[in-house]
């Protein structure tokens, strides 16, 4: 009824079998996501720093720049230039949800500095976002 299967499994199920590709550790995976999330977080900071220049954004970006660097063995993040023009609370939300991805697995791997500072970046985009509703509802 089935044909049987001709070929070894690309899936090691053996005791000390050797594989030919690289694992990574748990550690690592999550290294490696947290540092996207946080480069992520870093991009759209930039983006709000072009809008609304501000010495907190500033000193976020650095501490976050830091960060991505330290989780990725000492190379700096890449740095974008803003080319399109997008409205800053679309940026503080989009910013928060990015933070609060990277305090989840900041979590996860009991990284306390990188929990710490996306715990405090999304306070910051909540309390920007706040002001900028009641900002809105206070205009109609």
């Amino acid at each position: 009824m089935y044909e049987p299967i001709r070929t070894k499994s690309v899936h090691s199920t053996m005791a000390g079998a050797t594989s030919d590709f690289p694992h990574r550790s748990r550690e690592e995976e999550l290294d490696i996501q947290l540092a996207g999330h946080l480069a992520a977080l870093l991009a759209v900071t930039d983006e709000l720093r072009t809008l609304a220049p501000s010495a907190d954004l500033d000193a976020a970006a650095e501490r976050l720049a830091g960060q991505v660097a330290r989780l990725r063995g000492g190379r700096a993040p890449a740095r974008s230039s803003v080319t399109a023009v997008s409205e800053p609370s679309a940026l503080h939300r989009r910013a928060h949800a990015l933070a609060g991805r990277a305090l989840v697995v900041a979590a996860s791997r009991a990284d306390t500095a990188a929990a710490i500072l996306a715990a405090e970046r999304m306070d910051a985009h909540a309390a920007e976002e706040s002001g900028a509703q009641e900002l809105s509802g206070a205009a109609h």
